[in-house]
């Protein structure tokens, strides 16, 4: 009997051991899995709240853009104009009514008057039509900025004619901004005129955006300055214009924008969600200046849990716990009570199932918008096998089924580069590069292939993704070949426009030089034997004493008149007075034609198609040099380095080495003699860095920013001839090939541009001898 009740407590305590166990596994069991679900839920928020912060960034980026290039475009439309008049500003402006520019108050066409210049201005536009225009001065200082024309764009009446914006320092200050830079200026955030009369209630913060209006360039290249085009902007406007269909009412939004003195001061503002606990902070330029764009929102509201599955991890471990419970009760009590506990089980999942749900429909949300928006979206995993490719990405890729992997990626779709023959290099690919952490926009790039026959040229994106711990990336790209044979068709438009403006020029040139010959022969064909002597002892002009007179009546006549000193002080001055009349106009010939040339070499740089091959750098420089100094009369000091072998367009690479080596010889003081180092290194693997240095009069710190813009000139007060387009055409040469050019000081004076193109597969460098080969 002793050792039956020993056997049973032996018994008895192994139950409760086995109990306890089941007890401690199953509560750490059940509260694992609601912490590791909780866990999801909070990273799938972030994952939704990074995505609407991309959306809304790209929205207001967008927006900005579109209204700086508008304000670019109405610029130099109405800058077009030889005399502005208000039909004519009324007609340029006509399509903004229907542009849909959310917040934009008005359009405005802006002068400049000093106080002495009132009254003339006032009656210059009144006879362009402005006929009630009255500009009476309200602001301080010398300067006033009246308003000529305006186009309202909010339903508003139009901004008055003459109204004195220099009463207000914020637009003062951004109309003279842009003035002074040449390009769109945005003032600091303030109340504007027309709304200032208005309840402190309805007040916005607002902005003005202003633009320069620049004159058709004269024959020397100089552009005249004829005022501005100014945007007005309300603030909360824009913002609920903009942000309203990017966020769907689920993100609250705050911009914020810098004064000059760098406080920051909030333009407007969307809350309608209480109590957020996720935060995003993008920055936005806006020409010059940065706004801040902050964004607010619930965790619980982005992943879907506003309604029970809010409760789903509590659900999860409170199920499990009483799962737990009824095993242990089970075990007590195995007869009769697994209906009970079965019942149970069922009622405590139910909010697990209910949290599949909720996922389940979370993925048909997204997989419905992937499937309707006409951009191709693909993601990949680290592995580069794709998770997600759109029905948009397949039809512009001409492709159902997804390749492998990265390394099959190039044979599948058939990627090349934008000249449509050079194999894409898988390495150099967005996705491929966004892999590696690297974030890219606006890569181009041809897709063909069997489903792509006559060639897709595409614009892609590349992000990198980190989701629950595993990297991936995500590629957007745009099917651009529409936009690029439109710019085809312009680019061909405009060849055509240049011939036909070289004709006459050259019909110019040619009568020009048949007027300066005719004035020489006909001016001395009067001459004959017997008054050589006679003229030539009688004038030092060296044009006189070549004359030949053959009639005796004339000839008498001008010995006669060469006798007396001031008779021939005034044929001598005529004749050069003609002839330097003649000469100015073959000058503006040959200033024509480069001009000409520039533009179309601007516009090759953008559009022709690129032909890389295996290019002697070296022997390009030789033959460069030699054109610009085998006519001179005395050899500049010209350096060249040893030089490798690059991967590059022959022609276009042409066009830089010409603008670069050009520059450095034009660009020297009077009395100095040009100095100009050409060399060479390695600019990381596959890449060739190229210099151009100097010893001119160097670039402005000031212009550094700007020197490779169209038509910026940093020496325009000087007596330096050219276009404005030179470095611009090197930068798109440069760009094109996937390098980068840049400007600094030269240590030993004057400027050092460099630039780097790719390496030659086979690396050659030029002969030694060819370092001494210019000096």
């Amino acid at each position: 009997m002793g050792r039956l009740g020993t056997a049973v407590r032996h018994a008895g305590a192994a139950g409760i051991l086995a109990i306890l166990l089941v007890l401690a596994l199953g509560l750490a069991a059940s509260w694992n899995a609601a912490a590791s679900l909780r866990s999801n839920q909070q990273a799938r928020a972030n994952a939704v709240m990074d995505r609407d912060t991309s959306l809304a960034e790209a929205a207001v980026r967008t927006e900005v853009h579109r209204y700086l290039d508008t304000l670019r475009t109405v610029a130099a439309a109405v800058g077009s104009h030889e005399t502005l008049t208000f039909d004519d500003f009324a007609t340029t402006t006509a399509p903004l009514r229907d542009a849909g520019l959310p917040g934009a108050t008005s359009l405005v066409f802006v002068v400049a008057a000093e106080d002495s210049q009132l009254e003339q201005v006032q009656a210059y536009w009144r006879d362009r039509g402005v006929s009630g225009l009255d500009l009476t001065a309200k602001g301080s200082g010398r300067e006033h900025l009246f308003v000529i024309f305006s186009r309202p764009l909010d339903g508003a009446p139009a901004t008055l004619p003459g109204t004195d914006l220099s009463q207000s320092a914020e637009p003062t200050a951004a109309l003279n901004e842009s003035r002074r830079a040449g390009a769109p200026a945005v003032s600091d955030t303030y109340i504007l005129l027309r709304d200032r009369s208005l309840p402190v209630a309805q007040q916005q913060r607002s902005f003005a955006i202003a633009a320069p209006v620049y004159g058709n360039p004269t024959p020397v290249g100089t552009k005249t300055f004829k005022g501005w085009v100014v945007f007005g902007l309300r603030g909360q406007d824009f913002v609920g214009g903009v942000l309203d269909a990017a966020t769907q009412g689920k993100v609250d939004a705050d911009l914020w924008a810098a004064n000059g003195v760098g406080q920051d001061t909030r333009v407007a503002f969307l809350h309608r969600i209480p109590g957020t606990d996720l935060r995003r902070e993008v920055a936005i330029p806006v020409g010059n200046r940065h706004w801040r764009l902050v964004l607010a929102a619930d965790s619980r509201r982005l992943a879907g849990l506003t309604g029970p599955a809010d409760t789903a991890p509590l659900a999860i471990g409170a199920g499990g716990t009483a799962l737990t419970l009824l095993v242990v009760v089970m075990l007590w009590a195995l007869a009769g009570g697994r209906a009970r506990a079965e019942a149970r089980v069922v009622s405590a999942t139910a909010g697990l199932r209910e949290a599949e749900c909720t996922a389940r429909r979370q993925v048909a949300l997204l997989n419905g918008i992937l499937d309707r928006i006409s951009d191709g979206v693909g993601v990949v995993d680290e592995h580069g096998t794709f998770l997600v490719h759109n029905p948009a990405a397949k039809a512009i890729l001409g492709m159902d089924a997804d390749a492998a992997g990265m390394d099959s990626w190039q044979a599948h779709y058939g990627i090349f580069r934008p000249d449509g023959r050079t194999e894409f290099p898988t390495a150099e690919l967005p996705l491929v590069r966004a892999l590696d952490g690297e974030s890219t926009d606006g890569i181009e790039m041809v897709i063909r292939n069997a489903g792509r026959p006559e060639g897709t040229l595409l614009s892609v994106s590349g992000r990198p993704l980190d989701v629950d711990g595993r990297r991936g990336a995500i590629a957007v790209f745009h099917d651009i070949t529409e936009v690029r044979e439109r710019e085809g068709d312009l680019t061909a438009f405009a060849g055509i426009v240049a011939h036909d403006l070289k004709n006459p020029l050259t019909v110019i040139a040619a009568h020009a030089e048949m007027a300066h010959d005719a004035l020489l022969s006909s001016s001395w064909a009067l001459l004959g034997d017997g008054a050589r002597d006679t003229l030539a002892a009688g004038s030092h002009d060296a044009v006189f004493r070549d004359a030949v007179f053959r009639d005796a009546g004339a000839r008498d006549a001008i010995v006669a008149g060469l006798r007396d000193a001031g008779a021939r002080d005034a044929i001598v001055a005529g004749l050069r007075d003609a002839g330097a009349s003649v000469e100015r106009v073959s000058a503006g010939v040959v200033r024509m034609r480069r001009l000409i040339d520039d533009l179309l070499a601007y516009t090759t740089a953008r559009d022709a198609a690129l032909k890389p091959r295996p290019l002697d750098l070296g022997g390009l420089v030789a033959e460069v040099v030699a054109e610009r100094v085998n006519h001179l009369a005395v050899r500049p000091d010209i350096y060249v380095g040893p030089l490798p072998w690059v991967e590059a367009d022959p022609p276009m690479l042409r066009q830089v080495l010409d603008n670069l080596i050009g520059n450095a010889l034009k660009y020297v003081q009077p009395d100095r003699s040009p100095k100009v180092d050409v060399s060479a290194s390695p600019a990381g693997p596959g890449w060739v860095r190229v210099e151009v240095a100097d010893r001119g009069i160097g670039v402005p710190d000031a212009d550094k920013p700007y020197v490779f813009e169209s038509f910026h000139r940093a020496h325009t007060g000087q007596s330096y001839g050219g276009t404005g387009l030179g470095l611009a055409i090197c930068r798109r040469v440069i760009d094109r090939h996937g390098g980068s050019i840049t400007v600094v000081d030269n240590p030993g004076g004057g400027s050092r541009f460099s630039f780097t193109l790719p390496g030659a597969p086979v690396a050659l460098e030029a002969p030694a001898e060819l370092a001494q080969a210019y000096l």
